[in-house]
């Protein structure tokens, strides 16, 4: 089994925005072996957001309501 980082969008509800990019140059859904490390992975994207907003960078923190982690099937 394995995780997925899915945020609240506007128009299309809970989706996986993240993406990973393969050596080919394909991106494909980025998606995590437990869900420590897709914890991880959203704490440290929102640390940096946190970190934009502080440097003027951006106007808002983004809430983390807006994200969930659910597992996924893999084939």
């Amino acid at each position: 089994m394995r995780y997925e980082i899915q945020t609240n969008t506007l128009c299309d509800g809970w989706v996986n925005t993240w993406t990973e990019e393969k050596q080919n140059g394909e991106s494909v859904p980025e998606t995590f072996a437990t869900t420590q490390d897709a914890q991880e992975a959203l704490e440290e994207f929102l640390e940096s957001v946190k970190e934009a907003v502080e440097y003027g960078d951006m106007e808002e923190e983004y809430d983390i309501a807006d994200y969930r982690i659910v597992p996924v099937e893999t084939h």
